[in-house]
C-alpha cells in the first residue's frame, strides 16, 4: 500500500495522470456533442457527468501539484468519479446483456469508466473534506439526478429507454452509496 501511496505522490506519475485525465475530459465532452447540442443552456453543465467528473480529477491533480488543497473539489471528485463510473460500467454491461452485442466501444467504456472510480480511491490520502463541502456534493449530485430523471437529461441507451424510471432509481441509490463513502472514509477524518 506504501508504493501505491508513493507513486500517488510522484510528480512525474501525476502529470502523466493529469495528462491522460485531460484527453479524455475533452473525448468525453466530445462524445455528447450530439446530446448537448439539442440541450437548452441551463441544462448543460448536469449533461456530461463522466467528463464532468474527470474535469474535477484533473483540477484535484493540478492543485496537488501546486501543494494546495480544496475540499469541495476533492468531494466532487471522489463522489462524480465513483458514481459515474459504477454508473457507466452497470449500462453497458445492461446493454450488452439486453442487445446480446459486445461492441469495441462499450469495451473502452467500461474500461475508462471502471479506471475513473478506482482512481478516486487512489486519491484517499490526499483529501480533506469539511461538513460543508459534503453537504455541498450532496446538493450538486442530488440535484444533477433531479435534472436527469426528472427533466430527461441523462445519457441515452437506446437498448435501456424502457428502464429509464429503474436506471433513475438505480442512479438515486448510487448517490446515496457514494455519499456514504465520502463520508465514512473521508469526512468523518477531518472533521
Amino acid at each position: 500500500m506504501n508504493k501505491i501511496i508513493e507513486l500517488m505522490f510522484n510528480r512525474v506519475f501525476l502529470v502523466i495522470l493529469l495528462i491522460s485525465n485531460f484527453l479524455g475530459t475533452i473525448y468525453g465532452y466530445y462524445w455528447y456533442k450530439g446530446q448537448l447540442s439539442i440541450t437548452d443552456w441551463y441544462f448543460i453543465p448536469f449533461v456530461p457527468d463522466s467528463p464532468t467528473a474527470t474535469l474535477f480529477l484533473c483540477i484535484l491533480i493540478v492543485l496537488i501539484l501546486f501543494n494546495k488543497k480544496w475540499g469541495l473539489i476533492d468531494a466532487l471528485a471522489f463522489t462524480t468519479l465513483i458514481k459515474y463510473g459504477v454508473w457507466a460500467v452497470v449500462m453497458n454491461m445492461l446493454t450488452f446483456m439486453e442487445t446480446g452485442f459486445i461492441s469495441w466501444v462499450g469495451l473502452m467504456l467500461i474500461a475508462s469508466h471502471g479506471i475513473m472510480a478506482v482512481q478516486a480511491f487512489l486519491f484517499l490520502p490526499y483529501l480533506e473534506v469539511k461538513p460543508v463541502h459534503f453537504y455541498i456534493t450532496a446538493i450538486w449530485l442530488f440535484h444533477n439526478d433531479v435534472i436527469d430523471y426528472v427533466y430527461n437529461q441523462y445519457p441515452v441507451y437506446g437498448a435501456l429507454a424502457d428502464y429509464s424510471s429503474h436506471i433513475g432509481y438505480f442512479s438515486f441509490w448510487l448517490t446515496v452509496f457514494v455519499l456514504v463513502l465520502l463520508h465514512c472514509l473521508v469526512v468523518r477524518h477531518n472533521d
